[in-house]
């Protein structure tokens, strides 16, 4: 496991992924961007609306305290802007990851296996659904969790631990869906669940670092090629009382 993220991380700054790093940098500031000013609208026009109700309902005495109180309430939200782009950028890292998880499998395949079949490039629809489905899912996963970070330490925990199981799942299925149908990728990342989470606890590590976050997919795309790779290799080895088929669609 070791391994195959140091391999990740010495070819992200290879020439042909420097570009992916740019555009998925790019496209994932551009999304954090346009939550944010949606969230600002929308919180700065509920403050306002508040106001003037509090201020027809008490009369005209109450005009500065429902000023203050405003004022608060929109320092507040900004800085619960800033912190809830912190908090979903791994969700936002994981749809970004559906549009180019394609190009950078292909460039690690080209360069660490080139001896084999290169996978198939997933049609946009199903990359966009895949990486939809996580991001909303980490939304709702957080939310539920958001609660826990009013006890010391525990809320932090609780985010990175799903973190690494939201995120580990859907760059293993990316992987493993260019070589395999998505019922049989699912099943392959079911059968060797511990491992899989593994990578994802490093993947769950890389995200956490600031600014650095923004170049997940790449590493962590990288990651889960290797991975599957080694874990496809392992799931074609006869078994005990049988021999395994995983491999199946894969060898065809």
């Amino acid at each position: 496991m070791l391994d195959d993220a140091v391999k990740a991380l010495g070819q992200m700054l290879s020439p042909p992924l420097r570009a992916v790093l740019w555009k998925s940098v790019g496209l994932a500031l551009a999304l954090v961007v346009v939550v944010a000013f949606a969230l600002d609208r929308l919180i700065v026009w509920l403050v306002g609306a508040g106001s003037a109700s509090v201020e027809q309902g008490l009369g005209a005495h109450a005009h500065l305290p429902a000023t203050a109180a405003a004022w608060l309430l929109s320092v507040a939200a900004g800085l619960g802007i800033v912190l809830g782009g912190v908090l979903l950028m791994p969700a936002v890292t994981a749809f970004v990851a559906s549009f180019f998880a394609d190009e950078i499998a292909e460039e690690v395949e080209r360069v660490h296996y080139p001896g084999e079949r290169p996978g198939m490039r997933l049609p946009l629809s199903l990359a966009m659904l895949e990486g939809g489905k996580t991001a909303l899912l980490a939304i709702a996963v957080y939310v539920c969790a958001v609660p826990f970070l009013l006890l010391a330490g525990f809320g932090a925990v609780i985010f990175f631990l799903a973190t690494a199981w939201l995120l580990g799942r859907e760059y293993f299925e990316l992987a493993a869906m260019r070589f395999r149908p998505p019922a049989e990728a699912k099943m392959l990342r079911k059968r060797y669940a511990a491992t899989v989470y593994g990578g994802g606890l490093l993947i769950a590590a890389f995200v956490s670092i600031p600014i650095v976050n923004l170049a997940t997919p790449l590493f962590a795309t990288a990651l889960m090629v290797h991975l599957h790779k080694r874990l496809a290799q392992a799931a074609r080895r006869p078994r005990i009382g049988g021999a395994g088929n995983l491999g199946r669609y894969e060898d065809e």
